[in-house]
Parts: structure tokens; C-alpha cells; sequence
């Protein structure tokens, strides 16, 4: 079966580039900007011909910001940085419970109250100026 026939069969053809509804362009930059197709993938899935239209859709009607000068094989479609972000959040809250523990046998090893001590001076030095003591009185 050749290419043609098998995009037919599943109901994609090859068209010119006057015959696309904005309709289509929009779902075509919805599947990019989600990250479910690379915008190569949708120029396949979808028979678009030119080799820059979708970057040209994507460019003029998305979301996000493909006006960038950085090269596409360097961009992370968004599902992508989401997850790793999440991971990166995974592992940033096994280190604070890592840390935690480390200051809880801390203080029960040298009979220190680290948290105690210096929690009061963390807080004195994030108050805004002018809120620390209160005005004396004549």
C-alpha cells in the first residue's frame, strides 16, 4: 500500500496550503502545544506539505511563545517540562525531609534546638523595615 492510499484510507490527504480552514490549523497547533505531536509529526500525520507551515501556524495563532530564536530540537514541548518539573519538585521534597532529619538528630545528638534557635532570626530578617519594635513613647 503506498503512502498516499494509506493516508487516504485513514482520512488524511495531501492538500494545498489555500484549502486549510483555521479550524484545522488550530487543532494541528493545539496537538503541538500540548506536546502530543512535534510539529514534524503533525506535518506527517496530517499531509501538510510545506516543510515550515506548521511553524508558521504555530508562530502566528499559538499560545506559546515559537517567535524564540532558540533551534526546536533544543525546546521541550510542554508535557515534557511539566514532568520534569514534577520530578524535579519529587526530589526537592525527599531532600528537605533528608535535611529535616538530619537536623532532628542533630538537636537530639548534641541536645540542640537548632529550629528554635534560629527560626525567631529568620523571621527578624525577612520583616519589613519598620515592623521589628514597636515605637517608644515619650
Amino acid at each position: 500500500m503506498t503512502y498516499m492510499e494509506e493516508m487516504s484510507k485513514k482520512g488524511f490527504l495531501r492538500k494545498s496550503q489555500k484549502d486549510y480552514s483555521l479550524a484545522f490549523k488550530l487543532h494541528v497547533i493545539d496537538q503541538v502545544e500540548k506536546g502530543l505531536l512535534t510539529y514534524k509529526q503533525a506535518q506527517v500525520k496530517y499531509g501538510i506539505q510545506g516543510r515550515s507551515t506548521v511553524l508558521v501556524w504555530l508562530r502566528k495563532h499559538g499560545q506559546l511563545d515559537w517567535k524564540s530564536k532558540a533551534a526546536m530540537k533544543e525546546k521541550q514541548p510542554p508535557r515534557s517540562r511539566i514532568h520534569e518539573l514534577e520530578a524535579r519538585i519529587k526530589r526537592l521534597e525527599q531532600e528537605k525531609k533528608i535535611l529535616n532529619r538530619a537536623i532532628d538528630i542533630a538537636d537530639e545528638q548534641f541536645g540542640t534546638n537548632i529550629r528554635k534557635k534560629y527560626l525567631p532570626l529568620s523571621q527578624a530578617a525577612f520583616k519589613p523595615k519598620g515592623q521589628g519594635e514597636p515605637p517608644e513613647s515619650n
